[in-house]
């Protein structure tokens, strides 16, 4: 929310909040750094680093959760556009991650080949006419950024 705040004031747009773009919900291990999750749940950590999802926490959602709750927020985001309109939908990083794959019919298999956005970075997909939602940028910083490279556009930033 305060990310989208943050757009907001910059761009006049008016946040509308919805509870399935939420980050994911890592039950027992909420607030834990990584170095205490791996002392805490050592065989969880490892089957974590290993993508083995069968292994979670108590109380910690399974990546097809949400999937199953980010994909179809996205999905209502875009269907909610006008022809050649823009727009800008906040997520964090590992909520975006899967719920980009999602949207995109990508298989979950290319997860590891795919950063994590930076924070304060964003991507840009785009609707082809012939073939569907297409991954056009990635990783990208905004103006001012202390992340990267200054970005200026005359147009909404998506």
């Amino acid at each position: 929310m305060q990310t989208a705040e943050h757009v907001s004031a910059a761009t006049g747009l008016t946040v509308e909040p919805d509870a399935r773009l939420r980050e994911y919900d890592v039950g027992e291990r909420s607030g834990l750094t990584l170095p205490e999750f791996a002392a805490t749940y050592p065989k969880r950590y490892a089957a974590w680093l290993a993508d083995d999802h069968s292994r979670v926490v108590p109380g910690e959602e399974t990546t097809e959760q949400v999937r199953d709750r980010v994909v179809p927020a996205l999905q209502d985001c875009l269907a909610s556009l006008g022809p050649g309109e823009t727009g800008i939908v906040v997520l964090h990083g590992a909520c975006l991650k899967v719920g980009l794959l999602g949207l995109l019919g990508w298989p979950w298999q290319l997860s590891r080949s795919l950063q994590g956005q930076e924070n304060c970075a964003y991507c840009v997909v785009t609707e082809h006419e012939a073939r569907g939602l297409r991954l056009t940028s990635y990783n990208e910083k905004a103006v001012g950024s202390p992340h990267g490279p200054d970005f200026v556009s005359d147009g909404p930033v998506g």
